[in-house]
């Protein structure tokens, strides 16, 4: 299989998480891409060149990080991270969706920061600012499990980006539950094995 992947993307580094969870990792080729340059090989696999895009041992182009993350739990011999039915189905997809939300609106952040300062950015930002602090609230409320799977993995790696991106927005202060419980979910291998740098 190949990754087509950024060390600084959480997205990236939530499919690395589980594909180490799984014991998998060794299957996969990663090949660092900048998807803003549209390069023909990733183009020529998701015409929307994203990042991560992974293209398994038969060819087939997968996209997005939850259908690839979807994808790796087919493969190999370990516990699923999808659990496969009831309750704990449905709240590891809730904690998939909630920390995808939250690189979604970092990721955001941190590219309009990139842009000339003009009151319609600053106002965008605010807004992904405030979304992450409700998200990060709600989980403040109701912590994640310690168990690996998709959705602690998710938002692990949400809470990492936004050490990693916004470190001088310490997100810690109003979360010190969450903050406990991310400290001791890191020292799983997947996750430590995948800090992002860049």
């Amino acid at each position: 299989m190949k990754l087509f992947h950024a060390s600084a993307s959480p997205f990236a580094r939530k499919v690395m998480a589980c594909a180490i969870t799984r014991g998998i990792e060794e299957r996969i080729e990663a090949v660092t891409t900048n998807p803003h340059l549209s390069p023909p090989e990733l183009v020529a696999a998701n015409p929307l060149s994203k990042i991560p895009c992974l293209v398994t041992a038969d060819g087939l182009a997968l996209f997005d990080s939850p259908v690839i993350c979807e994808y790796l739990d087919s493969v190999g011999d370990a516990a699923p991270m999808f659990p496969p039915a009831g309750g704990a189905r449905w709240r590891a997809l809730k904690l998939q969706a909630i920390g995808d939300g939250i690189m979604d609106a970092a990721v955001g952040r941190r590219m309009e920061s990139a842009r000339p300062q003009e009151a319609a950015r600053d106002v965008s930002m605010a807004r992904m600012k405030t979304a992450i602090d409700r998200a990060l609230a709600l989980l403040e409320g109701d912590l994640p499990h310690r168990t690996a799977d998709i959705g602690t993995i998710t938002v692990a790696c949400a809470l990492g980006y936004l050490d990693f991106r916004f470190a001088q927005e310490p997100w810690r202060d109003g979360a010190p539950l969450l903050a406990a419980w991310y400290a001791g979910f890191s020292a799983n291998p997947g996750m430590a094995r995948t800090s992002p740098v860049g």
